[in-house]
């Protein structure tokens, strides 16, 4: 097994910690982890990226090692924050990037605002977030209100196998082993000997705002990348859009492919990180036409 790097930066004020795996001569893969997920899981993806790629994943603000702002998430962060991470990385050149699931919002954002940035851009199971109605607004701001008084409060467990075992019933697919390294990843253990999720529970504050699907279309529409969608087979989000909605959100890529992982589930990087890692790798390998 290839460990990998620690490094922290500063990006926005935030103390941001960025895994690095391979050798930094070699051309970089960006990996964009999803919600309540960490860089530290993507290690068995890396490995199958090595030695051909140098990977390099952010803990994104608020997940993982990476600092927690006090005042809460408001997603287009998220993408400011990454346009620091590749600024101080590649200054110059295009970059490889990859998310997933919440990651892939936040890189497909990036490739549209930032066309000239990205050179190719690969979607894992990703932009299934369905649109949301105005008239959905006065409930949801109310509920964030209401949720403001009564802050979520972290959770914890009394060791690593039992938060191994919860994630077990979130993802029953997950080989036992393969568990107790997520809950290692996801996991630290505070100063009562408990083991606490390394994610800001204030993340699970629903936000006042409403996700409307034609701002994400105009800003894709803009992405100049080649992109390749990773499904997974077995994704229970894929689910939430009719077909004809996936169709008409990836038509707004203008070079793109799909490929299919069987008996993937929507975490592929835990059910499939093999097949995961090279169908990235192929993608990132072949040449593109102008």
């Amino acid at each position: 097994m290839t460990d990998s790097r620690s490094e922290f930066i500063r990006v926005r004020d935030l103390r941001y910690h960025v895994r690095r795996w391979g050798d930094p001569a070699a051309p970089t893969i960006f990996l964009l982890h999803g919600f309540l997920d960490v860089s530290a899981t993507w290690q068995p993806v890396a490995e199958g990226l090595l030695p051909k790629f140098q990977v390099l994943a952010p803990d994104l603000r608020g997940f993982g090692h990476t600092e927690w702002p006090q005042d809460g998430y408001w997603f287009p962060d998220y993408v400011g924050d990454f346009q620091f991470i590749v600024d101080h990385y590649a200054p110059r050149e295009p970059i490889l990037l990859v998310g997933h699931s919440m990651g892939a919002q936040i890189a497909s954002l990036y490739a549209g605002l930032k066309p000239e940035r990205v050179r190719k851009l690969v979607v894992l199971d990703g932009l299934f977030l369905p649109d949301m109605e105005a008239k959905s607004a006065p409930k949801r701001f109310r509920g964030w209100l209401d949720d403001l008084k009564d802050l979520p409060q972290q959770k914890s467990y009394a060791s690593f196998e039992e938060l191994a075992e919860r994630i077990l019933k979130w993802h029953p697919d997950v080989p036992k082993d393969r568990a107790l390294f997520i809950a290692r990843c996801w996991g630290r253990e505070d100063a009562r000997g408990r083991i606490t999720l390394c994610a800001d529970p204030k993340h699970r504050l629903r936000g006042p705002g409403l996700y409307k699907a034609d701002e994400s279309l105009a800003i894709w529409s803009e992405i100049t990348a080649p992109t390749l969608f990773v499904d997974a087979e077995r994704s229970q989000f894929a689910k939430a859009l009719p077909p004809e909605e996936t169709r008409r959100r990836r038509a707004c890529f203008r070079r793109h492919e799909r490929a299919v992982l069987a008996n993937a589930t929507h975490m592929l990087h835990f059910s499939a990180p093999a097949e995961t890692a090279r169908a990235i790798a192929a993608f990132m390998e072949q040449n593109s036409a102008p």
